[in-house]
Formats: structure tokens, sequence, C-alpha cells
């Protein structure tokens, strides 16, 4: 069940109206990694866990949160697009403010949604679900967690670069505390996790099942030798299981690839020879 209260969960009010910066914090809202992506991708995480309640818990506390932000940031968009001239095409080679409007402003805002925030991306690009991640599997998606308010906090810190409007500011600021927070929480969370079910994913497929003589090479296969350098290519696995190796000089293992002529009914190019 949810329930919607009538505030928002911090600032969301510009000193004033910017139609081009509503247009880049489209990104932050309907992006890959904006806040619509990781409320719904926590939200399925949460509807769908079988496991441990406390992880459950934690899921949908920070899933029900991110509705929040959508709710913020679609708030400072609207504000944002407030008195946007639409009509004065005329005038924007005499005034700068109305040519950076008219030339830059997103034209869904004025066509589709009549001035308020949309489900796309700064390029107009509708949001897709298929940008979330939601597996069954706690670590796993904590992985994905951890990725998507790394990237979200990084664009937020790059929309915090373009503007001096100290309201705009404001609510970025608050967005990037909440990533800072919500990327240490799914850190925590997932070396819980990794403690009983271990570093790789899924912990759970018998070792018969792979190649173990593939499983812990680093393996030369670009042009260089530097990764050579790295904690990956010695010493023991994060896993607790083997030893990493480098592989200098990649061997084929498989043979030469030959196929078999093709049916002539598929209307393929018969052999030469």
């Amino acid at each position: 069940m949810f329930s919607h209260k009538k505030e928002l969960q911090y600032h969301a009010k510009p000193e004033r109206p910017d139609p081009l910066f509503a247009k880049h914090l489209q990104e932050i809202l309907g992006g890959q990694f904006g806040e619509i992506s990781v409320a719904m991708q926590y939200l399925f995480q949460g509807w769908n866990a079988r496991g441990d309640e406390k992880y459950k818990d934690l899921i949908m506390d920070t899933g029900t949160e991110e509705l929040g932000h959508i709710e913020m940031i679609s708030t400072m968009i609207a504000r944002l697009l407030d008195n946007a001239p639409l009509n004065e095409q005329e005038k924007a080679a005499e005034d700068p403010v109305i040519g950076a409007i008219m030339g830059g402003m997103n034209p869904h805002h004025a066509i589709v949604s009549g001035l308020g925030a949309m489900p796309e991306n700064s390029a107009g690009v509708p949001w897709s679900g298929g940008y979330i991640i939601a597996s069954g599997n706690l670590v796993a998606d904590m992985r994905a967690n951890l990725n998507a308010e790394s990237q979200g906090r990084l664009q937020v810190a790059r929309l915090y670069e373009m503007t001096d409007d100290r309201g705009i500011k404001e609510m970025l600021s608050f967005l990037l505390a909440r990533d800072t927070m919500h990327q240490n929480q799914w850190y925590a969370a997932l070396k819980e996790l990794e403690e009983v079910h271990g570093t790789t994913v899924p912990g759970t497929v018998p070792r018969e099942w792979e190649a173990t003589d593939f499983s812990y090479d680093l393996i030369n296969f670009s042009e260089g030798e530097e990764s050579a350098e790295g904690s990956w290519a010695s010493g023991a696995t994060p896993d607790g299981a083997g030893e990493f190796a480098y592989v200098k000089e990649p061997k084929a293992h498989g043979g030469k690839q030959e196929l078999k002529p093709a049916p002539s009914y598929v209307h393929g190019t018969p052999p030469t020879k």
C-alpha cells in the first residue's frame, strides 16, 4: 500500500525560470540512471524479494524514498518552465534570454506535457523499463544498486557544476547527500551478503559445472602488459578459492573454425573448392 503526502521531501524551488536547465534535469529524472530508474529498480527488487526481511525492508525504504525524489525533480522542472514565452519566437533575435529558451528548450515540455516534466531523458528519449535490474539474487542486485547510485551521483555533480541558481543547487545538494547514503548502505549490505554467499554470483553453482583451469587467469588480450601489475594478476582471489595467474601469451583451445556447407534450399554461397 502506498500513501501520498502533499509535501515535498526537500526544497525544489529555483530562483528563476530556466527552460533550458529544465531540459538538463530530465536526465536525472528519466535517464538510464535517473530517479525513475532507481525507484522502479528498488521497488521491483523489494516486491520480488524472497529472502531475509531486513534486506527487503531496506530496499523498500529506499525505493519509496526515490518516488519522493521523482516528485521533487518533476516539481523543479515545472517551476523552471514557468512563464516560458512559447509564442515570442520573433523576439529571439532581440532578447538573448528568449533566444536561449527557444533555441534549447525541450519542445516536449511545450507540446506534450504543457510545461511539465516528462518520463524521458535530456535528449527526449523515453524512459525504458529495460534500464532496471531486479534479478532475484540479492548479491547481484546490490552490485547493480551500487552502480546505479554511483552513476546517478556523478550526473548530479555534473549538473551542480552547470548552474549558478541557488535553488537548484540546494536541491542537487540534497540529492548528492542521499546518493552518498545509498552508496554506503548498498555497499554495507553487499559486504554482509558476500560473507554468507561468497563473492561470485551465483554462489550456488557446483564447482564441477565450471572449467576450473580457466577460473582465475587474467589473459593478456590487449597490447601492453600493464594489467599484470594489479592485484588481480597474482595472489589469492577474493573468493578465497584460488590464486590469480597472468597469461602473457594467450592460447587458443578450440581448434580451427570449420562449418559444414549450407544445404541448397537456403541459397547460400557454395564453396569454390
